[in-house]
């Protein structure tokens, strides 16, 4: 296999190897990469910008994920940001710091995962930087995007009785990824042996491959529902949900039997005598939109597919609970990921 030193091109050479694919499909997108800046352009919408710093050896390892995987994954977890602000991303620019164990062909790779990332959510990659690192491979996005000045969803608009909804199903990323490091221990005892991935492609995906989830927005658009607060699970559920009802000054109930949650990381989690309720509260990384909705629109929500209601909002006396499936209350707690702690 070809492998092209990145001292071949040097910075601004890499720069435009790297980017000059990518064409720009967005009328608020005037100018991309090849500048000193970008020129954007957003009449009568506000501004949306959010941005991620991804670690090496801390938020992914290369040793079971492939670079192309890679590269979409940090541009969607960015996309889904905005998603969950009701907006919609337009723009990223990507800067990435790589020691010299990589090769050109190698960032090709996670380029294309970027690029992938990019044509399906119509979003225009506009700059970015590079910078060779010590420490391995580190990357940083910045994603903008646009939304209507009465149509932004914040996380402290929940008010007492609104529904509690999730998208799609919790815990299967944490329960691929518990997969991907239970084979990759295996494979260092002995490098003959063929991973055992069968009938567990769909949380390796959640894991490796998310997906934002423009589609639930653009439902929520089309029934006329404004959610009254929103996030997308990152971190955990619990943790979301701690962060809306903090900042929105409230409490709320989740009934643990309407979570949820994939019959693939249930066997997971099964094999590695897990509980896989204590993995959908905290696990993370799946991605999915955490919000609330008023009362009134429980008749709308129910309709639409791929949406659970999990819960309601309470008064902010009454704490965080998870009513169990025998009817007894447990205060939840933040126990999400956190890459700062030991």
């Amino acid at each position: 296999m070809q492998r092209t030193e990145i001292s071949t091109y040097g910075e601004f050479g890499l720069i435009k190897h790297l980017t000059e694919k990518f064409k720009n499909e967005n009328p608020s997108t005037l100018l991309g990469v090849g500048d000193d800046a970008a020129v954007l352009s957003y009449e009568n919408k506000k501004v949306l910008v959010t941005t991620d710093l991804l670690l090496e050896g801390i938020h992914f390892d290369l040793v079971y994920v492939p670079l192309m995987h890679l590269g979409y994954k940090a541009a969607v977890v960015n996309f889904s940001d905005i998603y969950a602000m009701n907006g919609d991303p337009k723009q990223i620019t990507v800067s990435i710091g790589v020691s010299k164990r990589f090769s050109v062909e190698d960032l090709d790779q996670f380029y294309a995962g970027i690029a992938l990332a990019c044509n399906k959510y119509g979003v225009d990659l506009v700059g970015g930087d590079t910078s060779a690192s010590l420490t391995g491979l580190a990357i940083s996005i910045t994603c903008i995007g646009e939304a209507e000045a009465d149509k932004i969803v914040y996380r402290n608009g929940a008010k007492e009785n609104d529904l509690i909804c999730v998208s799609g199903d919790l815990g299967s990323a944490y329960m691929g990824l518990q997969l991907l490091e239970r084979e990759k221990i295996v494979f260092a005892g002995n490098e003959e042996v063929q991973p055992d991935f069968e009938d567990k492609d769909y949380i390796l995906q959640r894991q490796l491959k998310p997906d934002a989830r423009q589609d639930i927005i653009k439902s929520l658009r089309e029934k006329g529902i404004l959610p009254t607060s929103m996030m997308d699970v990152s971190d955990g559920l619990s943790s979301e949900l701690m962060h809306i009802c903090t900042q929105s000054n409230v409490g709320c109930r989740v009934f643990e039997d309407k979570i949820p949650i994939h019959y693939q990381a249930v066997v997971m989690a099964e094999e590695l005598n897990m509980n896989i309720v204590t993995a959908a509260l905290n696990g993370g990384e799946d991605y999915e939109l955490l919000f609330t909705v008023a009362l009134e629109d429980y008749d709308k929500i129910i309709s639409m597919e791929g949406i659970a209601v999990v819960g309601h909002i309470t008064k902010s006396a009454h704490g965080l609970q998870l009513v169990g499936r025998e009817g007894e209350e447990i205060e939840m707690r933040a126990q999400g990921w956190n890459s700062l702690e030991d």
